[in-house]
């Protein structure tokens, strides 16, 4: 059993655009929780809906991540090689399209073959990414309801990727839009862009275009659903502790969510900062023919 945490809010520490930057999760007592467990997913089947993470808000490109390894999962900035990780700006788009975070209390299991996909082909080993395509530019660490709409099925490093779109329940359009149909017809030319952004953002890096399962066909709200369903279960055998990997992510932090009570995790909050910019560099605009 897991506890349902009522009041949730984020606090940040250190300077963004930099190794400390981090965001936690604070929960209602004032202690700091984790992004990865300690929000409830909130799904709601019939009215297709659940609790989504933002990670990083539309149109910037600091590829700001909830964190496995670190205590209480925070959200941090992705490196590589020891540099801060920035995603390229495809024409017409800088950094993401669109907010793009996670749902809590899922994991994409790497240990075995998605039973929804007639590949065989096993999950990324992190949260569930979930895309929301609304007006509103949330910031990172914000956490909200979103409308699930369909899905894509990514293959990215040969690793099964799904990318769940979504719209924030407050967005006046998402009354509007029940699947991806309707985004399509309300929408024109939003699917389109988001799927190619997708298929070669990591280009200009010298990787080749990412692939899709069902010939690149968005999937329904019936299937996405059942995605996030599964990925809740492959996170409750997560931290259950009943299964065994290296690169499996610590189940520690999970500790708050159960009913053994809370673990205050010991994490220095630096004085938060706006002072850095962003590299000149992540500004350069990449153009693609694809």
């Amino acid at each position: 059993m897991f506890r349902f945490i009522r009041t949730l809010s984020s606090v940040r520490s250190g300077s963004r655009y930099s190794p400390e930057f981090k965001v936690y999760l604070q929960l209602d007592d004032g202690k700091i929780g984790s992004f990865f467990h300690d929000v409830p997913l909130n799904l709601n089947k019939s009215a297709r809906t659940a609790s989504m993470v933002v990670e990083i808000p539309r149109w910037q490109n600091a590829k700001f991540e909830i964190s496995k390894e670190l205590a209480a999962n925070p959200i941090v900035q992705d490196t590589k090689k020891g540099n801060l990780r920035f995603l390229n700006n495809i024409y017409p788009n800088h950094g993401v399209p669109h907010n793009y975070g996670a749902f809590s209390q899922t994991w994409e299991s790497p240990l075995h073959p998605s039973p929804l996909v007639k590949e065989r082909i096993s999950g990324d080993n992190d949260p569930l990414d979930v895309i929301d395509i609304g007006r509103f530019v949330s910031a990172t660490g914000t956490i909200k309801t979103v409308k699930i709409l369909g899905s894509l099925a990514l293959v990215d490093d040969g690793e099964l990727d799904w990318k769940v779109v979504v719209i924030d329940t407050n967005d006046p359009m998402s009354k509007e839009v029940s699947n991806t149909a309707d985004v399509y017809e309300k929408m024109p030319g939003l699917l389109e862009n988001l799927k190619r952004w997708f298929e070669i953002y990591k280009i200009p890096t010298g990787k080749q275009p990412n692939k899709f399962l069902f010939d690149g066909a968005y999937q329904d709200v019936d299937l996405t659903l059942k995605v996030v369903q599964e990925c809740h279960e492959s996170w409750n055998q997560l931290v259950s502790g009943d299964l065994a990997g290296e690169e499996l992510p610590s189940i520690e932090n999970a500790s708050l969510t159960q009913t053994k009570g809370h673990t205050k995790f010991d994490v220095e909050l630096l004085p938060a900062s706006d002072a850095n910019e962003l590299p000149q560099d992540a500004n350069a605009i990449s153009y693609i023919k694809h």
